[in-house]
């Protein structure tokens, strides 16, 4: 008995994502606020509960990779998910885009500047914050956005690099940095000052169309596929436009 006990304790974040009532969701940062509205309104209408962790997709998917007990990977852009099913880590025909992401520049400063690509190239700013490009796809975004604007590398000594789309934000909201490139969906939800927003172009930057996919563990899993329908429901889909994304519906 003190063996097996041992073996429970040893084991027990893999037990926590094997619970049957519940849906283990790991969720690209960007998409915190989002996804406790829509646990709250999964929960209320199906009765499973919801357990997510956030952080960059790069990271995630690394966690995966290394056997993290997600029901679900739900990631800021496309190739990684793709690199789930091709791995055969995912179950076939489950991967979806559930939204489309849109990147901001955002100063929590009221009249930090009147045109942003000026303000860009003009520099007035000590620190401008970016999610690291290499681990999330945002961050990706605003390199993208830099490049076309011809400022990446001139920018280089003043940019501040999140691990996550989470951290850039919390890097311009704690004055570290005077503005920064972050979700749109983030400024939605922030609740304090309202600050300078620049909607950036989204020909400035490849589509962040962000995707879930149902991995393979739990292809059997009532909670994980209710949750996968749930996201397609005209219910999600109204809770994720209002949040700032586009939806393919």
């Amino acid at each position: 008995m003190f063996r097996t006990l041992v073996l429970l304790l040893l084991s027990g974040s893999t037990i926590t994502g094997a619970v049957a009532g519940e849906v283990s969701l790991g969720v690209a940062a960007n998409f915190t606020d989002t996804t406790r509205e829509l646990a709250k309104r999964f929960e209320a209408e199906t009765g499973y509960m919801v357990s997510a962790s956030y952080g960059s997709t790069g990271k995630l998917y690394a966690q995966i990779k290394n056997g993290a007990p997600f029901d679900v990977f739900m990631a800021a852009d496309v190739r990684r998910p793709a690199l789930i099913e091709e791995e055969q880590a995912g179950v076939p025909g489950t991967r979806f885009t559930y939204a489309r992401g849109k990147l901001a520049l955002w100063s929590p400063a009221a009249a930090a500047f009147e045109n942003a690509e000026s303000y860009l190239a003009q520099q007035p700013f000590s620190r401008l914050a970016i999610a690291n490009p290499k681990t999330a796809p945002y961050g990706l975004a605003a390199q993208q956005v830099l490049e076309h604007l011809n400022q990446w590398e001139a920018l280089q000594p003043k940019l501040v690099r999140g691990d996550s789309i989470a951290q850039a934000f919390q890097f311009v909201v704690s004055r570290n940095a005077q503005a920064g490139f972050v979700a749109l969906s983030q400024i939605k939800a922030w609740k304090e000052d309202e600050g300078t927003l620049w909607n950036v172009p989204q020909a400035y930057y490849q589509p962040i169309d962000q995707q879930a996919i149902l991995l393979k563990h739990s292809a059997d899993k009532a909670a994980a596929r209710a949750w996968m329908d749930f996201l397609k429901s005209d219910t999600a889909i109204t809770i994720i436009r209002n949040y700032g994304y586009d939806t393919a519906n």
